[in-house]
């Protein structure tokens, strides 16, 4: 099973790469995850079928109105969760990424459950650890940042009490 798994998220990764998935993925995405959400009555995001997925709730940075955003992260053994502001190797910071700069206490969906976390940007002091942890799960991410030409935000979600 975990090859099988291993195999899947080698294949989506190297998809979700293509020049063909960063054009169009930004367009496509979103409505599709709002279509499915409806089908599946408010479940799993549709990404959350192939990856591990959440959808994050925060505080808009300059609006102040609450935003909510699906993300795929990487789970920490201790029980955090990262997530990355690759925004489809696009050469903008993504808003939920500031939106958690202004207002780090934030609440993530994890399947059905929801979760208080606060986020904390991690520094470049644990920066390439955090990279090859990542990449130990999806191989090849860290190409968004190269595309990109931007340094990607990454951020720690660590659950509050």
């Amino acid at each position: 099973m975990a090859s099988l798994q291993r195999g899947i998220r080698r294949a989506v990764a190297r998809f979700s790469r293509s020049r063909f998935f960063r054009r169009f993925g930004p367009a496509v995405m979103p409505p599709l995850e709002r279509v499915w959400k409806v089908l599946n009555r408010g479940g799993r995001p549709l990404s959350g079928v192939l990856v591990p997925s959440l959808v994050l709730h925060t505080t808009g940075a300059r609006s102040g109105l609450p935003r909510s955003t699906e993300l795929m992260y990487c789970p920490e053994p201790d029980g955090a969760l990262l997530v990355t502001g690759s925004n489809f190797a696009g050469e903008n910071h993504p808003a939920w990424s500031a939106n958690l700069i202004a207002h780090p206490d934030a609440v993530v969906e994890v399947g059905r459950r929801s979760i208080r976390v606060r986020a904390e940007l991690v520094g470049d002091d644990e920066r390439e650890a955090v990279w090859a942890f990542i990449e130990a799960q999806w191989p090849g991410y860290r190409g968004y940042e190269r595309a990109s030409g931007r340094t990607l935000r990454i951020f720690r979600l660590t659950r509050m009490p």
